[in-house]
């Protein structure tokens, strides 16, 4: 058999053997750009993983750093040098400021215990004082074509708030054989056991406070019966309960009633603020098909519903008695203001208690209600 020569191979057979031999060079060529990409990748990630395994010389080892001075120098073995040194953080009336760590350790405890807390305005502020103004009336604003004046509009009115404040203390002890326990968490401990106390002291002010060298609760406020636009600037407006021993034959009635003293906007965010006595009571109410208004949280972690509203169980609330406003609603981020000096301050203590050794911490915190037309109150009479 005669060998096909250039001469006899058809030409389309001859420009389609090219054409494969083209492309198996261009996958080649492609193949090896793709495993250089790789291999790149491959050192990147792991260059990127022996950096992360050495020490940093950043903040982060700095605020490190800063907690392990704390901690070992002066919460367990009371050196004055160490902390000065570290953080330089001395507090004019005693103690030392916490480190930002276990500072954020605190708030966060405090926010999920405190139930005023964790559903309320809460303002961080470098001085004790703090004042607000809230607009209580008045317009600023009109409607006018493009080249008609501009008439005057009424001068907007404002209020000041500015929340009563009290130093708020606790006063943790641990024995000298705890601190001297290398494998005792003390970090956590005290920010737990900071956090415990104040969230009690806390949950007490912000409900009943009298305003006095603490916040002024929300319960503390003059009440009345005249509805927002009527009512003074300041005041919470109630609804009676229909019966002075209890939530009457309608109860279903007077707490829809409650919710829609409430102007829409604030009612977005709402919830109902009683204690778990008061919570009994209401998870028993039924309307008069014999539904109850009671609606458990359908997914865990939800909280439980009272007409389609989130329920806050607070300690501090009064229980169901006559003249009592054992039940409040409101939507607290828009009607209740925290305000609190940002750093806590805490003072070894190892000589009025021996052989405890207690640790003094302090912070400044104010409350005062915000926008009165954002709480609404459930009184016990007839």
């Amino acid at each position: 058999m005669d060998t096909p020569t250039p001469e006899t191979v058809p030409a389309d057979a001859m420009d389609e053997s090219f054409d494969i031999v083209a492309r198996q060079d261009q996958s080649e060529a492609d193949i090896k750009a793709l495993r250089s990409d790789v291999d790149e990748v491959k050192a990147r990630v792991d260059k990127i993983g022996r950096a992360a395994a050495r020490p940093s010389i950043s903040g982060a080892s700095a605020d490190a750093a800063e907690v392990k001075g704390f901690v070992d120098g002066y919460l367990r073995n009371g050196s004055t040098a160490e902390v000065k040194s570290v953080s330089g953080a001395a507090a004019a009336d005693g103690g030392y400021a916490v480190p930002r760590e276990i500072d954020a350790m605190i708030a966060r405890e405090l926010t999920e215990i405190s139930p005023i807390r964790a559903i309320a305005q809460v303002v961080q502020t470098g001085s004790a004082g703090y004042r607000k103004l809230v607009s209580t009336g008045g317009t600023a604003s009109g409607w006018v074509s493009e080249t008609a004046a501009r008439p005057e509009t009424d001068t907007p009115q404002f209020s000041e708030i500015a929340p009563p404040t009290g130093e708020l203390y606790a006063n943790p002890a641990a024995s000298q054989a705890m601190l001297d326990d290398a494998g005792f968490d003390l970090e956590s401990w005290l920010a737990s056991e900071i956090a415990m106390e104040f969230a009690r002291a806390e949950g007490a002010a912000f409900v009943n406070g009298s305003g006095i060298d603490q916040p002024e609760g929300f319960l503390q406020v003059p009440t009345s019966v005249a509805a927002d636009d009527a009512r003074a600037f300041g005041s919470l407006q109630y609804v009676g309960s229909g019966d002075d021993t209890g939530f009457g034959s309608s109860p279903e009635g007077k707490l829809i009633d409650l919710v829609h003293t409430m102007k829409a906007g604030h009612r977005q965010g709402a919830s109902f603020v009683m204690n778990s006595a008061t919570l009994a009571e209401v998870r028993k109410l039924k309307t008069a098909d014999g539904a109850f208004l009671w609606q458990p949280g359908m997914v865990e972690g939800q909280p439980d519903r009272l007409l389609g509203y989130p329920v806050i169980e607070a300690e501090d609330m009064p229980d169901v008695a006559t003249g009592a406003f054992p039940v409040a609603f409101g939507n607290f981020r828009h009607g209740y203001l925290i305000a609190e000096r940002t750093a806590t301050q805490v003072l070894r203590d190892p000589f009025t208690n021996k052989p405890f050794v207690h640790f003094y911490a302090t912070k400044r915190i104010g409350g005062q209600v915000l926008d009165s037309n954002a709480i609404k109150l459930l009184k016990i009479e007839l």
